[in-house]
């Protein structure tokens, strides 16, 4: 099975361009004011750079801030002026896709003017289904667990081309995606349908396959969460999640997907605030841990491209190191690269002037952010070298002809009916309107009622709150019955838990009742009372066209479960 894979990923994964070294360059020998687009081998050029950059400029080069309002804020562009190497755009305020793309031009002019010319990865979190950072008109899609259903790497590999195009228009050179956290734990509300399945070997060909289509679209993809979040329901966000497994666990199972990653040459890969108690019993999380990310991942894995944290202002890190400034030492000592911050840091913070002072005064501390410092220049050398990287001033103009992507819609659409799942097919399937009788639809969403109505048209509506409170849930489930009474079929929608609670209430009645399942389908696989159940893993409006159109018999849904039962 696995000789398989890897010849598959020899016709799927393209690589960064290498470039070759000069034997009469060397950094002292180039001239003063050599800049980032100087015409010198990359080996050569980065050398000189992180050679003549201060420690100021060595350490702004390894860090990443976000922004939180609709534009930079004055104290992020000072951050830029100093040096900065890198921004993220996180989901905040992203509506405005335009003044997104105005955005990364006005920090990218700002990195411009500085001396060495360096320009800044621009990242955000794209993944796909229900992670989607940048908004507005970007295209929602069926998403990890999706891909896993129908199996095809080729909808991986489209999956991250299409994603990539949308969002390199914008200026975006960095997506944190894929995610190839395994779905161990199917309570997981954190992973969940972000996964491509519970199968390591599956996970990293879709990995990869997703990565290959990344880079063809020009934009760098960091596989995450390493060493692997997938078997907890714990938030990072909140508290440090423990994973209570051995090495030899980890080795066989969440590190599969990574060296499939790594053996694609993957550019970057992002350390999870994670911690395995039976592997490092001093509670350290693994991406503040030189044994998990040096030792593992670069020492034994044999990983060389850049390593990143996830973002340090999370509870997973920082309960751990006492204080930001000192979980910011750690990491960078562990072996990270790119130090992410969703919060512009104030100039004067502890967790810059701390370490600052300990690049002063460390020569080991030193070398380590100088090391990574270079590895970041490096990458910046190899991506803004390929022809068709991220434009570093995006235009306007091209913008709505570019997203929502044409040609993505249409493989999006196509890619949801491969991963639709007949879980259980009974006398309703397919279900035509001249047998369906009375119609009800219920569920949460606007797209799932339009979806109904397009095949069922004469359908009422029952409908309540995506991810309902308790209160919410009881009333329904209180008058769901009362609802259902005059209608031969009901079509429930669940995506969660309290959807499922209110569905229940229908078992054992004489309705005919056809669950719609998206999201995670733990909640919905235990429902066989059902007449017919079809999963379909995502919010989507893609999904729901699928999943409606298998309904209606419009197409032979084939996707399989891509979690053990």
């Amino acid at each position: 099975m696995r000789t398989f894979f890897a010849l598959l990923l020899g016709l799927l994964i393209s690589t960064f361009p290498c470039f070759s070294l000069s034997l009469t360059d060397s950094p002292a020998s180039l001239p003063a004011d050599v800049t980032f687009w100087s015409d010198y081998p990359a080996d050569i050029l980065a050398d000189t750079l992180v050679n003549r950059m201060s420690n100021e400029e060595l350490l702004s080069q390894i860090f990443m801030f976000g922004w939180a309002g609709a534009e930079p804020s004055y104290l992020l562009n000072e951050w830029v002026q100093r040096g900065l190497g890198s921004v993220k755009v996180f989901g905040w305020n992203t509506d405005d896709i335009n003044q997104v793309s105005k955005s990364i031009a006005s920090l990218q002019r700002i990195a411009q003017e500085l001396p060495y010319k360096i320009p800044l990865f621009v990242a955000t979190d794209q993944e796909g289904g229900w992670i989607r950072h940048v908004k507005g008109e970007t295209s929602i899609t069926p998403g990890n667990l999706a891909i896993g259903a129908s199996g095809y790497p080729i909808d991986s590999w489209y999956s991250g081309y299409y994603i990539s195009r949308e969002i390199r228009i914008l200026g975006i050179n960095m997506n944190f995606a894929p995610s190839v956290d395994l779905f161990t734990n199917h309570r997981s509300t954190i992973i969940g349908t972000r996964s491509y399945g519970e199968d390591p070997d599956k996970a990293g060909v879709l990995g990869a396959a997703f990565a290959a289509g990344s880079m063809a679209a020009g934009v760098i993809p960091t596989a995450k969460h390493f060493p692997g979040h997938g078997d907890t329901d714990e938030d990072s966000h909140l508290y440090l999640p423990t994973i209570d497994v051995d090495l030899t666990v980890l080795q066989q199972r969440e590190l599969v997907p990574f060296r499939y990653l790594i053996a694609a040459n993957i550019p970057a890969i992002m350390s999870g605030h994670l911690g395995f108690p039976r592997i490092s019993p001093n509670g350290e999380p693994a991406s503040l841990s030189k044994k998990f990310l040096t030792e593992l991942l670069r020492k034994q894995m044999g990983y060389t491209g850049l390593i990143i944290t996830d973002d340090m202002m999370m509870n997973g890190d920082t309960l751990y190191a006492g204080s930001i400034s000192n979980a910011f030492r750690l990491a960078i000592e562990a072996g990270n690269d790119i130090i992410i911050s969703s919060t512009t840091a104030r100039l004067n913070e502890p967790l810059w002037n701390v370490n600052l002072n300990l690049m002063n005064t460390n020569p080991d501390f030193y070398q380590q952010v100088k090391t990574a410092a270079r590895r970041v220049i490096k990458a910046k050398l190899d991506y803004f070298r390929m022809d068709n990287h991220a434009p570093l001033y995006p235009e306007i103009k091209d913008i709505p002809t570019s997203i929502p992507d044409k040609d993505g819609e249409t493989f999006f659409l196509e890619q949801a009916c491969r991963s639709i799942t007949p879980y259980k097919t009974g006398n309703l399937y397919p279900l035509l309107p001249e047998q369906a009788g009375r119609v009800l639809l219920a569920g949460s969403l606007p797209e799932f009622f339009t979806a109904g109505k397009a095949r069922y048209n004469n359908s009422a509506d029952f409908k309540f709150t995506y991810d309902m409170g308790p209160n919410e849930t009881q009333w329904m489930y209180d008058n769901i019955m009362n609802t259902a009474q005059s209608f031969d079929t009901v079509i429930f929608c669940v995506a969660n838990r309290n959807d499922m609670k209110v569905a229940n209430r229908l078992k054992g009645t004489n309705k005919n009742v056809i669950i719609l399942s998206i999201m995670s389908p733990v909640e919905s696989i235990d429902a066989t009372w059902a007449d017919t159940i079809l999963l379909g893993y995502s919010y989507s409006p893609f999904t729901f066209d699928a999943l409606f159109g298998a309904l209606h018999g419009e197409f032979v849904p084939k996707g399989v479960l891509p979690i053990k039962q």
